[in-house]
């Protein structure tokens, strides 16, 4: 109490213009001293910081570890029980141990199909997580590329195991899945949730994708066209080849130039899509590397259950006495694009028409355009025959169900009964590749010059 009514009173002698004596600079000069102890103490205390958090090193290292195992199990929370078809995942061990303990091969190939469906789901999402981080063009080209991760896991694997009938089947029939069942319930569904209301969407991004659709028919058409033009006794397997490959590099810069076109020149015409979408999901639910490192392990294991999948397809043909183009055609379609189907539909109920289409007519020019032409390229490097003659009858199938839609999309407004008309163009294609039986010998359609011969 002395020192500080000295202290105020010295202070109130400077303010005054008054003399200190020598016991109030003695006061000052302790208080002095004392401030500088208190500061070389505090000195000392930040210099013995680091010595003490050497110290409780393990208590740090504890809580990082809790901290990445509490980040580990949200994400797995996100990833794994995030969806609907989370049921499905136990189906993914189901197959690996029934395939390695040597169980029947159908119960192989049902098990590993019921897994690539969540699969297939799980990938979609973590590519949109990452694109939140990569920016609207690198998330759209992931997108593209991504999109139909399955579909194009599968084809390679059955390229590889030269099942060219698979490979050609389960293309055709992912085309043909979301341009009839995934748009048809979409309509069928928005147009039942919406009975009230006119639902419109833009004719612009519509017209784009029936035109790469009929572009990649003609490219498809062109080698079935000319094996039938040939003259009786010719051999024309080669031209068809040459044919399909110059027409595959024209498919591909065609989709080159769309990607170009949506992200770069005109992206205009998918901005109110992406708008609406931003109202839905403004951020990301997962980190960038999580994602990264999650998309890599889904992808890997569905590579893994895609293998199991081409390898035993014939013998749960013969099992189930189900023709190997039905279940090409119509089941792995349906589990490839679970994702698609999921999404459009609900997108429908929301009386979001734009992003339905969009997922349904962009995923089927993206097989048709990307997919197949690719696997061209990529047999003509390994040394494999693979055309685009698709036989008359999966031909025939796809330009009809490609006119149709082109008609059902071409005034902008949508109701129930245009869904209806897709889906009962879906079952009965179905109903004709059920009854549709092809002979052994001549199932690899393509595979061998000799083939595109005898079916002339």
């Amino acid at each position: 109490m002395m020192i500080s009514s000295m202290d105020s009173q010295g202070v109130w002698e400077l303010e005054n213009g008054g003399r200190i004596d020598s016991s109030s600079k003695e006061i000052i000069r302790n208080n002095n001293n004392n401030d500088n102890s208190n500061e070389a103490a505090k000195t000392t205390q930040i210099v013995s910081t680091p010595i003490m958090r050497k110290k409780s090193d393990p208590l740090l290292v504890s809580n990082v570890r809790f901290r990445i195992l509490r980040e580990f199990l949200a994400n797995l929370r996100e990833v794994i029980l995030g969806t609907r078809l989370a049921l499905l995942f136990p189906a993914v061990p189901l197959a690996v141990i029934a395939r390695l303990n040597n169980f029947g091969r159908p119960w192989v190939f049902a098990l590993s199909l019921l897994g690539l469906a969540p699969l297939a789901e799980r990938v979609s999402f973590l590519t949109e997580q990452i694109a939140y981080f990569t920016g609207p063009t690198v998330g759209g080209l992931m997108n593209a590329t991504c999109g139909n991760a399955t579909e194009l896991i599968i084809a390679l694997f059955a390229l590889y195991e030269n099942k060219i009938h698979v490979l050609k089947y389960s293309l055709l029939g992912s085309v043909l899945s979301n341009l009839l069942l995934v748009l048809g319930t979409s309509l069928l569904c928005g147009g039942l949730a919406n009975i009230r209301e006119e639902q419109r969407y833009d004719r612009k991004q519509a017209d784009v994708n029936s035109l790469l659709l009929l572009l990649g028919l003609l490219c498809q058409m062109l080698p079935l066209l000319f094996r039938y033009a040939a003259e009786p006794g010719t051999f024309p397997a080669d031209s068809i080849l040459q044919l399909s490959r110059a027409s595959s590099i024209l498919m591909l810069l065609a989709y080159v130039a769309y990607i170009f076109f949506q992200l770069k020149t005109h992206r205009k015409l998918f901005e109110s899509q992406e708008e609406d979408e931003d109202e839905d999901e403004e951020k990301a639910v997962i980190g960038f590397w999580s994602a990264f490192s999650w998309l890599v392990g889904m992808t890997a294991i569905i590579a893994v259950l895609s293998e199991y999948v081409v390898g035993t397809i014939e013998a749960a043909s013969d099992s189930w006495g189900i023709s190997v183009s039905f279940i090409s055609i119509i089941l792995l379609p349906i589990v490839g694009n679970a994702a698609e189907h999921a999404g459009s539909i609900i997108f429908a109920f929301k009386n979001k028409l734009d992003i339905s289409l969009g997922v349904a007519l962009g995923s089927a020019t993206q097989i048709s355009m990307f997919v197949v032409p690719l696997c061209v390229v990529i047999a003509w490097i390994i040394g494999v025959y693979m055309d685009l003659d698709f036989s008359l009858l999966e031909t025939g199938s796809l330009a009809f169900t490609i006119i149709i839609v082109a008609f059902t999309l071409q005034d902008g407004t949508s109701h129930y009964m245009k869904g209806v008309v897709l889906f009962l163009c879906y079952i009965a294609i179905a109903a004709c590749f059920f009854v549709h039986k092809i002979p052994q010998s001549t199932a690899n359609m393509g595979a061998k010059p000799s083939l595109g011969v005898s079916a002339a």
